[in-house]
């Protein structure tokens, strides 16, 4: 039963909260899985046109962070979260009326606009809802149910995909139009949350000015690239250099998404504070660090000792990015201002969208430029990274401040 404990919320605010991310993220999950060959073998775009697109797109589309915490903080973050939820979904439908190559830039920047002012505005309501010491583990498990949602919506998109006609692609995209509105109904049963006092003096956005914070998140988006290790980089190198067939990697893929659900909640124990996010993000540093010498070594290695390594490779990868994540929980609302968390969790994802924007072409152009030598060098990326991290949180600390504020 306590092992349980770690894979189902407890019934209150948190279970409502992994809800409204079990819709939102199985809307994902239908989305990932059918939008590149909607958009190529439906709309006509041709792939590379696609991938610039959604590029272009994500690249716009993470400006709306800091406005639109800033506006949580100002009007109270439920109703705001509510309504960028909502808009998320009416603006997720409009993939259905894309027509050419422009118009998925539009449309994905929109879509990605509206993603990530609900970050923004749903970190400033989770910080309202529950103390700083219950924020870390609130969000493990609402990962963990992000997990079960991608892996439904993905089977759901699946079905879609072999049907392979038009108003087949057109339903699952209107359907996940209608998963992030649910996701904002569920919203409606938490309590709410005042708006944020204002500060008596000072930047009414002071975390464009806090270059420490800044340099955290820098740190962040670093290690948020391991993610393209394990789903752009390595199923390029299962098939090009060892002699595992490509069809292993979906188990690889289904021991990743299988540890986050069952293990995320209890590795997440004892990062709930600043501290404990340092030492998780230098411990990720090590293990990913680790992951990447696994990897390399599968290289020309017989069958099962290829396969082997690549297995161990992955769950040392997955401890690294479970590790990060708690680390990032901690870290991105530890090192923010009370009365300001809409707009420093809005500046934290855009950093992270910057990472995983980036990833997947720094990723694979290493790996193709030097070979096995790329792993090596992202071992020493993400030590690096994990290290820096234990003097730039000092200095975050020391440079956090709670200005004196007045009630709005």
């Amino acid at each position: 039963m306590s092992f349980l404990k770690d894979i189902i919320p407890p019934a209150g605010i948190v279970r409502l909260l992994a809800v409204s991310n079990l819709a939102k993220t199985m809307a994902h999950g239908v989305l990932m899985s059918i939008s590149v060959l909607y958009f190529t073998r439906v709309i006509g775009i041709p792939a590379e046109r696609v991938g610039l697109a959604l590029t272009l797109g994500a690249v716009i589309g993470v400006l709306s962070g800091v406005p639109a915490g800033r506006l949580a903080e100002l009007r109270g973050p439920r109703p705001v979260t509510i309504g960028l939820m909502t808009a998320l979904g009416v603006a997720a439908c409009g993939y259905a009326f894309v027509s050419g190559f422009t118009g998925l830039v539009v449309a994905t920047a929109v879509v990605l606009g509206f993603e990530s002012a609900v970050y923004a505005a749903r970190g400033a309501l989770l910080a309202g809802l529950l103390p700083a010491k219950e924020r870390g583990k609130a969000l493990a498990y609402m990962r963990s149910t992000a997990n079960v949602g991608v892996s439904l919506g993905a089977v759901a998109g699946g079905l879609g995909l072999l049907l392979d006609t038009r108003s087949g692609y057109i339903g699952l995209i209107l359907a996940a139009g209608a998963l992030f509105v649910v996701s904002a109904v569920a919203f409606l049963r938490v309590p709410a949350v005042p708006a944020a006092p204002k500060p008596e003096e000072g930047s009414k956005l002071p975390v464009l000015r806090d270059r420490a914070y800044a340099a955290v998140a820098l740190v962040n988006t670093v290690l948020v690239m391991s993610d393209a290790l394990l789903v752009i980089a390595l199923p390029v190198w299962i098939s090009e250099n060892t002699t595992v067939p490509p069809a292993f990697f979906t188990v690889l893929l289904l021991v990743n998404t299988a540890a986050v659900i069952l293990l995320q909640v209890r590795v997440s124990k004892g990062t709930d504070d600043i501290p404990g996010g340092v030492r998780a993000w230098w411990r990720s540093g090590v293990v990913l660090a680790a992951c990447c010498g696994l990897f390399a070594f599968s290289a020309g290695q017989p069958l099962w000792v290829a396969g082997a390594l690549l297995l161990a490779g992955t769950v040392v990868h997955v401890l690294g990015e479970m590790l990060h994540s708690a680390g990032a929980w901690s870290l991105s609302y530890g090192l923010s201002p009370e009365h300001a968390h809409g707009q420093y969790q809005g500046m934290f994802e855009m950093f992270t969208k910057l990472g995983t924007t980036v990833a997947p072409l720094a990723i694979t152009w290493v790996l193709v430029a030097f070979g096995a030598l790329g792993w090596a060098v992202w071992a020493v990326v993400f030590l690096t990274a994990g290290a820096v991290a234990v003097p730039l949180v000092r200095w975050a600390e020391r440079t956090r401040v709670e200005p004196a504020a007045v009630e709005p």
